[in-house]
């Protein structure tokens, strides 16, 4: 098998609402959109493609896993410098849920609260 690329979906119930959050403060671009149904981005650095639907759409299947996402997910960029990108996304605004902190095991990381209180962590491994 060959995958070609490598996309995350997630279900809310203001697409647009979170794919600014990400245009915002962490430099995706839109690559598709349709209304109020969902927006499709990208990154300029690479990495999988981040999809927001809306939540209820008929035709999304299963239907069974039709609800919101954000329950026990982390949307997780690793970076580097990250106090850098913290200072900098703390000046923009962005609803602080994590101060940057670090694990026994090397990993400093801080999280954020989107629109659609998706919660988006950047990791550092020290």
């Amino acid at each position: 098998m060959h995958i070609t690329s490598f996309a995350i979906s997630l279900n809310v119930p203001a697409p647009r609402a979170s794919a600014d959050f990400l245009k915002r403060h962490f430099g995706y671009t839109v690559a598709m959109e349709q209304e109020d149904f969902f927006v499709s981005l990208n990154h300029p650095d690479g990495g999988p493609n981040v999809i927001f639907l809306r939540t209820g759409l008929g035709t999304f299947k299963p239907a069974d896993r039709a609800g919101s996402a954000g329950e026990g997910l982390l949307l997780v960029f690793v970076v580097d410098d990250l106090d850098r990108h913290h200072e900098r996304l703390v000046a923009d605004g962005a609803e602080v849920v994590t101060e940057p902190e670090t694990e026994p095991w090397g990993e400093r990381y801080c999280q954020y609260r989107d629109p659609n209180r998706l919660i988006v962590q950047l990791v550092q491994w020290v």
